[in-house]
């Protein structure tokens, strides 16, 4: 992605209540915004972004704050460059995040396996946490505009994390009809 323009948010709401300023960074932080200080906030100007600035400008207004959302582009590449660095540091993190938790799905298995855990209860259980992931996979890709390094790694691992579902159910369904 040549020459992205970002969206600058600058955000002021009352501090008290809290929950208003909560809300707002929240919703930020959701949507995959990078914090360039206090107030201060970017996304790329891309679709995916769009409800998730709306609805942040809307929580600030609601807690009687404003957000002013100006468009910029870097003055210099170098400027440019570090905006997308910011941003693809932040989607990092996340990616990161995500391998870690795909990890603990495929260590869950392990043990249900080793165990012998082969129920229904349980099999719903893990299946609920790989549509988790799923969901979770999806949304960072949407925000992940740039493509962090990480992005091929978390593909296959989720790709991983279904097949070792799939031999799961195969071992419940196998214990189940054995009885």
């Amino acid at each position: 992605m040549d020459e992205v323009q970002w969206l600058v948010l600058l955000v002021r709401v009352p501090a008290q209540p809290s929950r208003h300023r909560v809300a707002v960074w929240r919703e930020l932080r959701r949507v995959g915004a990078v914090s360039l200080g206090q107030g201060s906030w970017a996304v790329p100007d891309v679709a995916v972004f769009a409800d998730g600035v709306a609805r942040a400008v809307e929580l600030a207004e609601r807690g009687d704050g404003e957000v002013v959302v100006l468009s910029a582009a870097g003055r210099h590449e170098r400027d440019a460059a570090r905006m997308r660095e910011l941003f693809t540091v932040d989607r990092t993190a996340e990616w990161t995040e995500f391998l870690a938790d795909c990890g603990k799905f495929d260590a869950e298995i392990d043990k249900e396996l080793r165990i012998q855990k082969l129920t229904i209860a349980e099999l719903e259980e893990e299946e609920q946490s790989l549509e988790r992931l799923r969901r979770w996979y999806r949304d960072i890709r949407a925000r992940d505009v740039f493509g962090a390094p990480q992005a091929a790694d978390a593909e296959q691992q989720l790709k991983h994390c279904a097949e070792r579902l799939e031999h799961y159910t195969e071992q419940v369904f196998t214990a189940l009809h054995q009885m």
